[in-house]
């Protein structure tokens, strides 16, 4: 199943979000929708792989702006995705959310508005991680954090940058595959930056 702006046509069923200016609406359209499409059916994982980039220091015209998009992409999906989740997933499910690696290493003051929201995200997981969260028993919440993934997007836009220093699609999707089957599974709280050189990606768990 896949919840995004646009239907996915390699899924089983789409869930498509028409409300992107109010937090509280979206939060009610996508809920509504997921429960009409389980109805009592329970799920092995929760995957949330939203987000964006958008740059700007505090000098920026743009800075609110990128920041409000910022947040709308990467934190609104994330608390939508774990409120999901207190519903709708098994006992030892997986619920996945998606921070950066550039979070971790300290400020971003190229990208403020970038740093701060998925730094909410990693709050978001250490939380989730921990007892009385409201997760379903034995569940385990974490994030990826990637430097650069190698989207057609990415390469449209820098067509310049090194390749081999990004992280495929490929190595993502088997990767979380094998998370959501129990295989390899990071414990809770978990913050995996995907770190890649020479087209060869490690993970370093923070």
């Amino acid at each position: 199943m896949s919840v995004d702006l646009f239907p996915n046509e390699d899924a089983n069923a789409n869930i498509i979000i028409t409300k992107t200016d109010v937090w509280t609406e979206q939060e009610t359209e996508v809920g509504g929708k997921i429960e009409e499409a389980l109805k009592e059916e329970k799920l092995d994982a929760i995957l949330c792989v939203a987000g964006g980039w958008a740059g700007g220091n505090a000098a920026s015209k743009a800075l609110v702006k990128n920041s409000d998009l910022m947040f709308k992409q990467s934190v609104w999906s994330s608390v939508i995705a774990a409120n999901l989740a207190s519903k709708h997933l098994k006992e030892g499910g997986l619920l996945q959310l998606t921070g950066a690696k550039a979070s971790l290493d300290g400020g971003t003051p190229g990208m403020m508005g970038y740093g701060m929201a998925k730094a909410a995200v990693h709050q978001l997981v250490k939380g989730l991680a921990m007892e009385g969260s409201g997760l379903p028993a034995n569940t385990t919440a974490l994030a990826i954090c990637p430097v650069t993934l190698d989207t057609p997007n990415n390469r449209k836009f820098m067509k310049n940058a090194d390749f081999s220093t990004w992280t495929s699609m490929e190595y993502v999707s088997e990767l979380l595959f094998n998370w959501s089957s129990g295989v390899l599974r990071p414990q809770p709280g978990a913050l995996v930056q995907l770190v890649t050189k020479d087209n060869q990606t490690s993970q370093e768990i923070a």
